[in-house]
């Protein structure tokens, strides 16, 4: 009778352990790449991942703190992150092989997710009212492997300054570049994420005489070097408890994953994300702009089959 018993245990313990999600026996344990602590890829991957953990079956998500869109998608291409944000130019640039990427990378999208501002924040008593101004300044470009980066060097070459020869320039996270302000150590820095972004409602908290400069004025140059994923934003600045408003250059952002990924597992993370777009609000406000439509406008990345099968049964 106890050898019934152990063999029926067995059983049971080893049906349990193949009842995953789409991916494998032992289950899906899913790692989000996100970026800084205080940047909103953070807040609302954390989000995503009590979201799919909670909604698909015999799943574990998490989520970590990176350098954000290059270092995501290199983490997806080797096999060390499932899930990650992107800007969609950086996006783009690794499908390409382009720029960061010296080789075609195999990720797919499932989803266009929220719009990046580009914030060029200038410290308290700094004289800079646009971009060609900070010729000559201690300016951090976010950190390396970062799509903020990117955005970076772009405007500042669109403003007909070198980053590499005409800054003195740094390479600092949000959270230092925040400290950094507070500090005196640098006197600008670029910052691309959405609204609001907490890091820069801390400072502007601390420092309410902290500028926030428009960079409209090298939109133009911008699209006809790079492309028209670059847009003209508005962007109220109460947001951050500060006066008046500003135009900049705004970015897309996507979710991706490896192509390799399983349709079924793809499938259930776009169908949890759009499903519990209430809940993930909650976490972060720029999930109220989920939207089925736009959601589906990830080019020139191509969509994961197993997100193009949910869209396709929401049309």
């Amino acid at each position: 009778m106890k050898r019934i018993f152990a063999i029926v245990a067995v059983a049971v313990l080893t049906a349990a352990g193949c009842g995953g999600g789409g991916a494998g026996g032992s289950g899906n344990r899913l790692s989000i790449a996100t970026g800084g602590t205080t940047g909103v890829y953070y807040v609302y991957g954390g989000g995503l991942a009590k979201l799919l953990s909670a909604n698909i079956p015999n799943t574990q998500a998490t989520a970590s703190v990176t350098s954000a869109s290059v270092e995501n998608i290199k983490l997806l291409a080797s096999g060390k992150a499932d899930i990650g944000f992107s800007q969609s130019d950086t996006a783009a640039d690794a499908v390409n092989g382009k720029d960061t990427f010296t080789s075609k990378q195999p990720v797919k999208a499932i989803a266009r997710i929220y719009d990046n501002y580009t914030h060029l924040v200038v410290a308290p008593g700094v004289r800079a009212a646009r971009v060609a101004d900070l010729k000559g300044k201690r300016v951090s470009l976010g950190p390396a492997n970062s799509g903020t980066q990117v955005v970076a060097r772009r405007v500042l070459q669109a403003a007909g300054i070198n980053p590499d020869n005409d800054i003195t320039k740094q390479q600092l996270s949000i959270n230092e570049s925040v400290q950094a302000v507070k500090d005196g150590t640098i006197d600008a820095f670029f910052w691309v994420g959405g609204l609001p972004t907490a890091g820069i409602t801390d400072l502007a908290t601390s420092k309410p005489d902290v500028k926030v400069l428009d960079t409209s004025d090298v939109l133009t140059t911008m699209q006809s070097t790079y492309g028209q994923q670059y847009v003209g934003l508005d962007v109220d600045l109460s947001v951050y408890k500060l006066s008046g408003s500003i135009k900049t250059v705004g970015i897309a952002n996507v979710l991706l994953v490896p192509d390799k990924m399983s349709d079924q597992l793809a499938y259930d993370i776009t169908k949890t994300l759009f499903e519990k777009k209430a809940e993930l609000a909650a976490v972060h406000p720029e999930a109220r702009k989920l939207d089925l439509m736009l959601g589906q406008q990830v080019a020139p990345v191509e969509l994961h089959p197993g997100a193009a099968r949910y869209y396709k049964e929401k049309a």
